[in-house]
């Protein structure tokens, strides 16, 4: 008789969530850096894309921080890049499953940044209004 296997958690596969040397925290780090999650957003909605499409969708980002951000999200299986043999040669990104799994993740926080800024705003507003008043 067999039981299912239930997959480790962080703990049990000794992991220690809070600790700086933990892989956890850095995958962490990573994907939460700002050009990954629009990367991922871009990818998640619009589906394979060339690099000229995805820094038009995102034209805050430099081409270095652009190829940086892919080059990291495809060696971390997150993105999957195909050439295709043209001249000039066409390159296209996708969202490989380990990828779509995330953008599910970040496109949630994503939406509710969309549906809290302005209540985020207020508070600032507030706080900074009343810490200004009682600091010399």
């Amino acid at each position: 008789m067999t039981t299912p296997t239930t997959p480790l958690t962080p703990a049990a596969a000794g992991y220690e969530a809070y600790f700086q040397d933990c892989p956890a925290v850095a995958l962490l780090s990573a994907i939460s850096n700002r050009w990954v999650s629009l990367v991922l957003c871009v990818l998640g909605a619009k589906g394979q894309l060339r690099y000229g499409q995805i820094g038009r969708e995102i034209p805050a980002v430099s081409q270095k921080m652009l190829t940086q951000t892919l080059r990291t999200l495809e060696r971390d299986g997150i993105v999957s890049r195909t050439v295709t043999p043209t001249i000039p040669p066409r390159v296209d990104y996708d969202l490989t499953p380990l990828g779509r799994s995330l953008y599910y993740l970040l496109s949630g926080v994503r939406d509710w940044a969309w549906e809290n800024i302005e209540d985020v705003n207020d508070a600032r507003k507030r706080y900074d209004q009343e810490h200004t008043a009682t600091r010399p």
